[in-house]
């Protein structure tokens, strides 16, 4: 597997990408069980995602499908960064109860990344939030993050939106 596949994997179970994998060669989740000498349940858990992918049953998939060494293990553990990484923003995160439902109609703001999607939020926040949501944005990210991201980032920042920020932080227009 090359690493720009690997890349664009990273974060995804090693089961969604299993069951994926049986599903174009055409052979069942039992199949495989039989042919690895493993028990059906944990593999069906697994595929699931229900369930952590172990070293030993890694192993003897790869070699029965020809995968390469390693390859799951390491899915397993691009999932586990992931995840510690979902938990330590949870509480990384604003108080979602000072957002109105509204200003985040098209996601759902408890699985939001506030770190990697800080861009996103800042805009959309100036765009539409009214004072307390604008309050609780700065409170978050600090005035230094919220001009760094204004000036760096380029379109979708209008006029209109670098205005609407620099005046609220009480910069000169």
């Amino acid at each position: 597997m090359e690493n720009a596949s690997l890349e664009l994997l990273k974060g995804v179970h090693p089961g969604l990408y299993l069951a994926r994998e049986l599903s174009q060669r055409r052979l069942h989740g039992g199949t495989l069980a039989g042919r690895i000498g493993g028990c059906r349940q944990n593999l069906h858990a697994i595929l699931q995602g229900r369930r952590r992918m172990s070293l030993s049953l890694s192993l003897r998939i790869e070699q029965v499908l020809g995968l390469p060494e390693g390859f799951l293990m390491t899915l397993q553990l691009y999932y586990d960064i992931a995840e510690e990484k979902r938990r330590q923003s949870a509480v990384l995160r604003p108080d979602i109860s000072k957002f109105r439902p509204a200003l985040f109609w098209d996601v759902e703001p408890e699985k939001i990344d506030w770190q990697q999607h800080k861009a996103f939020i800042i805009q959309r926040v100036f765009e539409r939030g009214d004072e307390t949501e604008i309050k609780e944005t700065l409170r978050f990210y600090g005035r230094d993050e919220i001009l760094r991201q204004l000036h760096t980032a380029p379109s979708p920042y209008s006029a209109y939106l670098k205005s609407n920020v620099l005046k609220y932080l009480g910069h000169e227009v």
